[in-house]
């Protein structure tokens, strides 16, 4: 065989450890977008196979069948349908769990329908002693016309031989396991006839799927003779169904069997535990406690290490280039603004293997389970509870992970409540507002008030959104109910490269997405705040001068009053002194104001525009920007700027608004109105200016 690339489609059921595998087959070769012109995410990655072959590996949305219910499960059926698509499969892979084996084996059964080569994986191999399990790997071979990997991704068993089978993909055979027209003969065999040059069971799922890739229009099927109404066509693909697991059960009670007197069952009892009424909650609830605690304290050292590290990078650019614009630009635009953001790595990185670690051991499910019962009550549907949670990460793709939820309203207010879940982007807002006006001491002796209060922000987020759906489900009189279902997977340690991954790739999008905004936004900024109109602009260094004439003061003092008032005077402060009226009943400064405006671009861009704004005009940069936010006076007061009132007055704000752009660009994408996202973001970002405007009256 000539060396070439192979294409290789990973398919399977949610969790079936289809991303373990692709792991194992790729390592960090991995790249993550969209599929063109839709929200749903693509992930691909390069994985090195033997006799010098290489592989793309394409990990399709998890998928219960062929017969797509949502949109994650038509990309699936759309790529292996069209042989046009240049991601067009060589060989399929169908990762299968073996304890669910018989459930997993309907998506298997279809794709070999489609005469595409596909090979079996038998993944979690490693508990078929444990469960009393035993496969008789020939007989399913020969049965289901495939070769079997059998394979365990966490220990990393039958990841060579599964590598080995894809570069033989050519000797496999594409025969069909069955023959689904057996259902109804005459029907297609009026297909056949009618369409000799299409793929039967391909014609099959093309009339009863929501398909946009194919050049046979479904309007020549139906308006033939034998065209059947859509209530007919939903009986056949039931007698389909029913046909599929008759032939997967007789093949399985002899390839198939388990020793009941082996098998343990501790899921069981941890369920009992983990989903009781009153204890359940109250292990998810110290769970969190253990999270934002862990947030502050394990973040600490290498967070104070960052921040000194790129304030001495500051200093030493503005020491050794060579004095100019270029030299500013690079010690007090974008070293401070990209410092600003790569701080919160550690933060960011806790959070994320927090919940990869929840996602990995299989607890995550049993949370939505457990939050369902307390959502039904403020008129969510039990799906909605997937999209809120996965929100803690990012609204994006949380508000893309409601096309699961049919109910059109359910789905449109989950939607709109969404982005008061606490993202990851509100992070550094949080921990740098929180160090700077809440004591770093500890309750009780064992909690630390910042951590608290961090989860304080959290759950308060949450109630938001819950109170909001709650009030949304009034106004639009939502009647229709759905039913939640959900699957439990089995009780599994984190597999450590897994959680790695997962943590060193999402760790990556936040810094990288956000890097490039704030370093756009650092130039700009940069740019407004060192030149400025006019004559006390230009002439600033005479004004301050003339001032202190009879008063003289030292250098460092009189140079850093000339940095202010130039700063003041410069575009970006003009613009921030225009706004400030509407800002200051909120206890923010000027400063403050310009940081929350271009914040909308990313929520986590605030600390990187304060953190440019003042570094600009300062020589030295020899101040970490927590040290100069906490030594920041007002002029006019001779109070700190980030006081106890100013500070939880930010904390409301930034919990209640809506500052993403992009947030609302995925709304308006989702909803294909603007009409919603507008909704969104006037509501929001009122109730958020309301909420801090009260608090800082309150406590000031």
């Amino acid at each position: 065989m000539s060396h070439k690339t192979i294409k290789i489609a990973l398919i399977g059921n949610p969790n079936t450890g289809k991303t373990s595998v692709f792991n194992q087959l790729t390592g960090l070769n991995q790249k993550v977008g969209n599929y063109p012109g839709i929200t749903v995410e693509k992930k691909q990655g390069s994985a090195k196979l033997p006799d010098n072959h290489r592989g793309i590996i394409i990990d399709l949305p998890g998928t219960y069948s062929l017969n797509a219910s949502s949109l994650d499960e038509n990309v699936a059926v759309e790529l292996l349908l069209n042989k046009n698509d240049k991601d067009f499969p060589d060989v399929a892979v169908v990762v299968t769990d073996v304890e669910n084996l018989k459930r997993n084996l309907l998506l298997f059964t279809q794709i070999k329908d489609l005469e595409i080569p596909t090979i079996l994986v038998i993944n979690m191999s490693d508990r078929m002693e444990y469960k009393g399990i035993s496969l008789d790997i020939p007989y399913l071979e020969e049965h289901l016309k495939t070769k079997i990997a059998l394979v365990s991704s966490r220990k990393g068993h039958g990841i060579e031989a599964l590598r080995a089978l894809i570069v033989n993909y050519k000797s496999l055979s594409s025969e069909s396991c069955l023959h689904a027209s057996t259902i109804d003969v005459d029907y297609f065999n009026s297909l056949r006839q009618a369409f000799p040059g299409q793929l039967l069971y391909k014609l099959w799922l093309v009339i009863t799927q929501d398909v946009n890739f194919s050049n046979l229009p479904r309007i020549e099927v139906e308006n033939h003779s034998f065209a059947k109404t859509k209530p007919e066509l939903k009986r056949l693909q039931q007698k389909e169904t029913i046909k599929r697991y008759q032939f997967i059960n007789d093949v399985l009670k002899v390839g198939y069997t388990v020793d009941a007197t082996v098998a343990k069952d501790l899921r069981s009892r941890l369920d009992r535990v983990l989903t009781h009424k009153v204890f359940g909650y109250l292990i998810f609830f110290g769970i969190l406690l253990l999270i934002f605690q862990a947030i502050f304290d394990w973040s600490s050292v290498p967070m104070d290490f960052i921040d000194g590290a790129f304030t001495d990078l500051s200093a030493y650019a503005n020491e050794h280039l060579p004095p100019g614009v270029f030299t500013n630009l690079i010690s007090q635009g974008i070293i401070p603004g990209i410092g600003g953001i790569v701080i919160f790595i550690p933060q960011i990185a806790i959070l994320f293997l927090f919940i990869s670690v929840l996602e990995e051991s299989g607890y995550m499910s049993r949370v939505v389970f457990l939050m369902d019962k307390i959502m039904r009550k403020f008129g969510l549907s039990g799906k909605s509870i997937v999209p809120l949670i996965s929100g803690t990460a990012c609204a994006i793709p949380a508000i893309m992970a409601t096309r699961n939820i049919e109910n059109w309203k359910e789905r449109l207010i989950t939607i709109l409540v969404t982005p008061f879940t606490t993202c990851s982007a509100r992070l550094p807002v949080y921990t740098i507002i929180i160090s700077l006006v809440i004591p770093n001491e500890k309750v009780l002796g064992i909690f630390n008030m910042q951590g608290l209060t961090l989860m304080l922000l959290y759950l308060l987020g949450f109630t938001a959104a819950i109170v909001s759906a709650y009030i949304l489900n009034k106004i639009l009189k939502i009647k229709a109910k759905t039913f939640f279902v959900i699957e439990m997977p089995n009780y599994k340690l984190p597999l450590s490269k897994n959680v790695l991954y997962n943590v060193i790739e999402k760790t990556k999008a936040f810094v990288f997405g956000a890097g490039k905004i704030i370093l756009a936004i650092s130039i700009i900024l940069w740019f407004l705040a060192s030149y400025g109109p006019g004559r006390n602009f230009t002439h600033a260094e005479e004004i301050v001068t003339a001032q202190h004439t009879e008063a003289p003061i030292s250098d460092h003092d009189l140079e850093n009053e000339i940095a202010s008032f130039k700063l003041e005077n410069s575009y970006i402060g003009l613009l921030g002194r225009g706004i400030e009226p509407v800002i200051k009943p909120l206890g923010y400064d000027w400063k403050i104001g310009i940081a929350i405006i271009s914040s909308f671009a990313a929520r986590e861009v605030f600390v990187g525009t304060l953190a440019t704004i003042y570094s600009v005009g300062d020589s030295e940069n020899e101040t970490t920007i927590k040290n100069k936010m906490a030594a920041e006076i007002h002029p006019d007061t001779g109070e700190k700027v980030f006081n106890l009132a100013a500070g939880v007055s930010l904390l409301l704000f930034y919990a209640f608004a809506l500052q993403c752009a992009s947030t609302l660009a995925i709304t308006k994408k989702e909803t294909n109105s603007w009409k919603w996202p507008m909704i969104q973001l006037f509501s929001m970002s009122g109730f958020a200016y309301l909420t801090a405007f009260i608090a800082y009256q309150i406590l000031k």
